[in-house]
C-alpha cells in the first residue's frame, strides 16, 4: 500500500511540474506556483528535486513565504510526508 501511496504521489508531483511549464508559457496558467507545488511534493521524495525547490525558493522570495506558511498547515503534514531527505 506504501509503494502505491509513493507512486500516486510522484505522479501527482509531476503533473503539477507540468502544469507548472505548461504555466510559464500561457497566460491563463501560474507556472511559478504549480512549479512551487509540484517540487514540494516531489522534495520530500527526491533530493534532486529538493534542490530546486531550494534554488526557486532563492530565487522567488514572495513565494518562498508562502511556501513557508502553507508548510505549517496541518492538512500538509498530513499531505506530503515529511520523511528526512539526505542531501548529496
Amino acid at each position: 500500500m506504501a509503494q502505491i501511496s509513493n507512486f500516486l504521489m510522484i505522479c501527482l508531483g509531476w503533473s503539477f511540474v507540468g502544469l507548472g511549464f505548461l504555466g510559464l508559457f500561457l497566460p491563463i496558467l501560474q507556472g511559478v506556483l504549480f512549479l512551487v507545488i509540484g517540487f514540494a511534493i516531489l522534495s520530500k521524495r527526491s533530493p534532486a528535486a529538493n534542490r530546486f525547490l531550494r534554488y526557486l525558493e532563492r530565487r522567488f522570495p514572495t513565494m518562498a513565504k508562502k511556501y513557508e506558511q502553507i508548510k505549517q498547515h496541518k492538512w500538509y503534514k498530513r499531505f506530503v510526508k515529511t520523511t528526512p531527505i539526505k542531501e548529496t
